[in-house]
């Protein structure tokens, strides 16, 4: 009995890699991706609202601050798995450099997630401090894709 044990354990040790390694990252890859359209739309709500395109609409701002301060409190750790950059992965724009210099990746992540607070706090005061709050909002977005978003093909 023990021996099948000890066998059935080397046996799995010997799965366990390469089932690992077959791992096509999809599914972190689609909630990352995912994670980024529902940002993109809620900015786009604000920024629509600050350029004029959208009436001013204090309820709907508040929702959409709301919802980008719920993305920032999303944990990114199992979002970005080593191997899901550009260069190893079709459909990501990711660079190498995130996993390189990950603490400044997770640092930028912070950054969003304060600039996403301080719009929650003002999304409801007006249009004249949504204008202000979305430049400094935005400038998190732009620091990290500088550093870490390949352009687009």
């Amino acid at each position: 009995m023990k021996t099948k044990v000890i066998a059935l354990a080397a046996a799995a040790a010997l799965v366990a890699p390469a089932a690992f390694a077959q791992d096509d990252f999809s599914a972190q890859l689609k909630a990352r991706q995912g994670q980024f359209r529902i940002m993109a739309l809620n900015i786009g709500v604000l920024g629509g609202m600050a350029q004029g395109k959208i009436d001013y609409d204090a309820e709907a701002a508040q929702i959409a601050a709301d919802s980008l301060v719920a993305i920032s409190g999303v944990h990114q750790g199992k979002l970005w798995p080593e191997g899901t950059d550009e260069v190893m992965l079709d459909g990501t724009r990711a660079k190498a450099a995130i996993w390189e210099n990950f603490d400044d990746f997770a640092s930028k992540w912070g950054d969003f997630g304060e600039q996403a607070a301080a719009m929650q706090a003002v999304a409801g005061d007006g249009l004249d401090a949504v204008g202000p709050a979305l430049q400094q909002l935005g400038g998190t977005c732009k620091a990290c894709h500088d550093e870490y978003r390949a352009p687009e093909d």
